[in-house]
C-alpha cells in the first residue's frame, strides 16, 4: 500500500492547475509578460530597453520563488490556500528589489509595482480555478480508532462493504494497528495495485490538525526521536544574529516601554519566572511585568495556581493587556535568546511548577524540551492561552507536531502568522 507524508493529504484535489509548472508558466506570461506590454501601448521596441528588462526578469525571479514559498507554507495545517500568498509574495518580491538597489541594475518602479500586483491577482485566479476542482474524499475503513477522524474538518465517509472506491481523488484511510477483517485486509491490499493511497488514520490526524497525536514515543510516531540537528545549530546561529541586528534599533523603544510600565502601576519594571528550557533545565525569563504585584504565595498550589494566566485575567494592567497583544512584554526575552536559553521560535517555555505538574499528569511532556522553548510558537498561533489539564495535552500535540515537522518553512508559516496576530489585535496567541 501507499504509504506517503502528511503533508500530501493538504493538498486536496488533483487539478492541473496545482502543477507548479503550470502555476508558474501561467503567472509568468500574465503576471509579468503581459502587463508591461500593455503598459506600454503593446509596443515590443520598450520591453527591450534595458531598465524594463531588468525588471521583468527580476520580477520573474520574484514570482517564482513566491510561487514556491506559497506552495511550501500551504502543506501545513491551518494554512488557507490564499492566505499565505500575498506575504510570500511581498517576501520575495522585496528580497529581489533589494537586490536590485544592492548591485545598483537599472530598473523601474512601475513594470515591478505593475508585475507584483498582476502576479498576485494571477497566481489568486489560479488557485481559485484549482479550489473549485473539489476536494479529495477520505473514505475509512470501519475498526480501530478510526471515528477520531469524525471532527477534524476533512470529508470522511466510512464504508458501508469492502469495495473499492474508483472515483478521482479517493483516498482510504483505516488504523493500520487494528485487527480488521480479511475482507478490509483484501481491500487495502486491492487498492495499492490499483494506485489508490491508502494511509493510516494518524497520518491524516496530523495533516488535518497541525498535532502530533502520541500514545508512545516509537519511531512510528515521530520516525526520530532528535529533530533535524542541522537546522537547530542554523536556527541558533539566526537567532542570535537576529538579536544582534535588533538590539540597537529597538534600545530607545524598549526604554520608552520600560517607563510606561513604571508609571502605568507599582512595582518592578520586569517580571522574572524561573521556567524550564532546553533539555529540561531551568532557566529565569524576563520580559516586561503586565500584571499588578502581588505578595508571593508559599504553598505550592497557590503558586501553581497564580502561574495560569487567562486572557481576560483581572491581574492584568491596562497597559500590560496592550503589550501582552502585541507581543511588546515579550522583547526582553532577547537576552534568554543570548544566552542560549531560548529561540525566537519554540515551544512556549512554561512555569517550574507548572511543569512539574504537566509532567506528572501527561505522559511524554518532557520531549516538549528536546528543542529550545521560543518567544512564539505554532502552539500560540494555533490555540493561544490555556489553563486547563486537557487544554495543556492538546497544546502538547501542537509542540510534538513542531518537533516532528521542525523546519525553516514552519518557523517562517509561524512567524508570518504572528505577525498577523501582532498587527491585527485578532487570532490566537
Amino acid at each position: 500500500m501507499r504509504m506517503a507524508a502528511p503533508s500530501e493529504l493538504v493538498q486536496d484535489g488533483r487539478s492541473i492547475y496545482r502543477s507548479f509548472a503550470v502555476q508558474v508558466f501561467a503567472c509568468v506570461v500574465l503576471g509579468t509578460l503581459l502587463p508591461p506590454f500593455l503598459y506600454f501601448n503593446a509596443n515590443p521596441a520598450a520591453l527591450e530597453d534595458v531598465t524594463t528588462k531588468n525588471s521583468v526578469i527580476a520580477s520573474i525571479v520574484a514570482l517564482v520563488a513566491g510561487i514556491f514559498f506559497a506552495r511550501r507554507m500551504n502543506i501545513y495545517p491551518g494554512v488557507k490556500q490564499l492566505g499565505a500568498v500575498l506575504p510570500t509574495f511581498i517576501a520575495s518580491f522585496g528580497a529581489v528589489a533589494l537586490a536590485i538597489l544592492g548591485f545598483r541594475f537599472d530598473y523601474s518602479n512601475q513594470v515591478l509595482l505593475l508585475n507584483f500586483v498582476s502576479s498576485v491577482a494571477v497566481y489568486i485566479g489560479v488557485m481559485s480555478m484549482a479550489t473549485k476542482v473539489g476536494r479529495s474524499v477520505f473514505y475509512a475503513v470501519p475498526g480501530g480508532r478510526i471515528d477520531r477522524l469524525s471532527n477534524v474538518g476533512l470529508v470522511v465517509e466510512v464504508l458501508q462493504t469492502a469495495a473499492l472506491p474508483m472515483h478521482e481523488g479517493a483516498i482510504i484511510v483505516a488504523d493500520l494497528h487494528a485487527d480488521l477483517d480479511d475482507g478490509w485486509e483484501r481491500l487495502l491490499a486491492t487498492a495499492a495495485l490499483e494506485g489508490v493511497p491508502v494511509f493510516h488514520f494518524k497520518q491524516v490526524y496530523e495533516a488535518a490538525t497541525g498535532k502530533v497525536w502520541v500514545e508512545h514515543l516509537s519511531e512510528n510516531s515521530f520516525g526520530s526521536l532528535l529533530p533535524n540537528m542541522t537546522f537547530m545549530r542554523l536556527k541558533r546561529l539566526f537567532d542570535v544574529v537576529l538579536v544582534l541586528l535588533l538590539a540597537p534599533l529597538l534600545v530607545l523603544p524598549l526604554l520608552a516601554v520600560a517607563s510606561l510600565v513604571k508609571m502605568d502601576s507599582p512595582g518592578p519594571v520586569f517580571f522574572r519566572q524561573e521556567r524550564v528550557g532546553f533539555r529540561g533545565r531551568p532557566f529565569v525569563v524576563t520580559k516586561f511585568r503586565t500584571m499588578r504585584v502581588e505578595q508571593q504565595a508559599e504553598d505550592h498550589e497557590t503558586r501553581r495556581a497564580r502561574a495560569m494566566t487567562g486572557d481576560n485575567d483581572p491581574r492584568i494592567t491596562r497597559l500590560g493587556a496592550f503589550l501582552r497583544r502585541t507581543r511588546i512584554d515579550e522583547l526582553p526575552q532577547m537576552l534568554n535568546i543570548l544566552l542560549g536559553h531560548m529561540s525566537w521560535i519554540g515551544p512556549r517555555p512554561e512555569a517550574l511548577d507548572l511543569s512539574n505538574w504537566y509532567q506528572q499528569e501527561i505522559p511524554f511532556y518532557d520531549y516538549r524540551h528536546i528543542v529550545r522553548p521560543g518567544i512564539t510558537g505554532w502552539a500560540q498561533v494555533n490555540q493561544g492561552h490555556v489553563t486547563e489539564l486537557h487544554d495543556i495535552d492538546a497544546k502538547l500535540q501542537f509542540d510534538f507536531y513542531y518537533i516532528k515537522n521542525f523546519s525553516y518553512w514552519l518557523d517562517f508559516l509561524i512567524l508570518m502568522r504572528t505577525a498577523q496576530v501582532v498587527f491585527s489585535g485578532h487570532g490566537a496567541r
